[in-house]
């Protein structure tokens, strides 16, 4: 019996019109390069969308593990016999799994990595619509290697989203919490999956500048974050003397008066000289900073910021991110820790706008030392890319 005579080319007459699928939806922007140059047979094309891209291996995580510094690269044999290594762009990587993760390369690194089998070719984002198939010989190499040499990659300081990546909802609300750290790394804003970063810069970034060595230090240091601890306190120890005096007074309090309320109340909490100082020094600084945050836009003409713990919820969100991808967390936790922190976000500033500027005051306070440097220049991207960008979360997601 032929298994497929049970369903016709086409329906009887007033039956119901073929299921047709629903054509396929590019992930990103690399996919649909490679797609759309694949439909057209442009090989340049396919090369310069890969040259671009982010590209990974698949690895079992203990191979990576026991051997930070190498990248093992195993080919693929399918069923038919076709050999091949493997690649795949971010949009393509599957699900996360807490055994395999995904070692980061480049297409120049690709075209160095020796072939020397002519029988093994290149396959990227192989069984799917973004396919890209091709032969290693070395003329190949070499074209491959000039393809990286003659297209721009893009670096960070960029809106990036996944289509299929979350859009709506509370998830999607706490990652649009984190998205100023997304651009500054050029990664998609919405997703929380197998990769943020490289899987092995991941761990070492983490060590180095977190501490972060497994799940346990991943949850102090994310519970720091949460309860707004690990940004120091004097920042909004002074915009909270602001607030209080401009509610007992019915308007902004003067400069004067509230450099002088602020080091007061720090000694009688029992502050050193040295500290009562800084705390008026630190009052200046925020009143230099809100200047030059209204001159450039992040503040409106008559705007102040009440608070920066958008800072560490900001962060929250992103080392939930970077503990994922670094397999010190599961999805689970990780999802609960981005809604947690855009909920807390939520409760403490009242708009995209306000919730932006308290993450960049809070950043430069700390970093910046009012140069007006990277840290501020990357703050006030982000910000002019989210208010301004039609693909901007801050535009479809509502603050409240």
């Amino acid at each position: 019996m032929n298994p497929h005579q049970h369903f016709p080319a086409f329906p009887p007459a007033g039956g119901p019109a073929p299921w047709v699928p629903a054509p396929w939806v590019p992930p990103s922007e690399t996919e649909q390069l490679l797609h759309e140059a694949g439909s057209r047979g442009d090989v340049r094309g396919q090369l310069a969308a890969l040259a671009g891209a982010e590209l990974y291996i698949p690895a079992p995580r203990a191979e990576a593990d026991a051997n930070p510094d190498t990248v093992v690269w195993r080919r693929h044999v399918d069923p038919a016999g076709f050999v091949c290594r493997p690649l795949l762009t971010r949009g393509m990587l599957p699900a996360w799994h807490p055994d395999w993760v995904f070692r980061g390369v480049t297409l120049r690194w690709v075209a160095e990595f020796g072939w020397p089998d002519p029988q093994v070719w290149l396959g990227v984002n192989v069984g799917t619509p973004a396919q890209l198939l091709l032969p290693a010989s070395p003329p190949d190499l070499a074209l491959w290697q000039r393809a990286y040499a003659e297209n721009d990659r893009p670096s960070g300081n960029r809106l990036v989203a996944l289509r299929h990546g979350a859009l709506h909802g509370p998830l999607a609300y706490g990652l649009a919490c984190g998205v100023h750290l997304a651009i500054g790394n050029g990664v998609p804003w919405n997703e929380v999956g197998t990769v943020y970063r490289e899987y092995g810069e991941e761990r070492e970034t983490l060590r180095d500048s977190w501490g972060i060595t497994g799940h346990e230090g991943w949850r102090r240091q994310l519970d720091f974050l949460l309860d707004a601890e690990n940004s120091p306190p004097e920042p909004d120890f002074v915009l909270r003397t602001r607030e209080q005096l401009a509610a007992a007074i019915g308007e902004l309090p003067s400069a004067d008066l509230w450099r002088e309320t602020a080091a007061g109340h720090a000694q009688d909490l029992g502050a050193d000289p040295e500290t009562v100082k800084g705390i008026e020094e630190l009052v200046r600084r925020v009143m230099r900073y809100e200047a030059r945050f209204r001159a450039d836009g992040l503040l409106p003409p008559d705007g102040r910021v009440r608070t920066t713990v958008a800072y560490d919820y900001g962060r929250a969100v992103n080392l939930a991110r970077w503990g994922l991808s670094a397999r010190f967390c599961g999805p689970a936790d990780a999802e609960a820790a981005i809604v947690y922190a855009g909920a807390l976000s939520k409760s403490a500033h009242r708009s995209w706008e306000e919730f932006s500027a308290g993450y960049a005051l809070g950043r430069v306070l700390r970093f910046d030392d009012e140069e007006y440097g990277t840290f501020y220049e990357q703050c006030l991207v982000a910000h002019r890319l989210l208010t301004e960008s039609g693909g901007s979360p801050w535009k479809h997601i509502p603050w409240r």
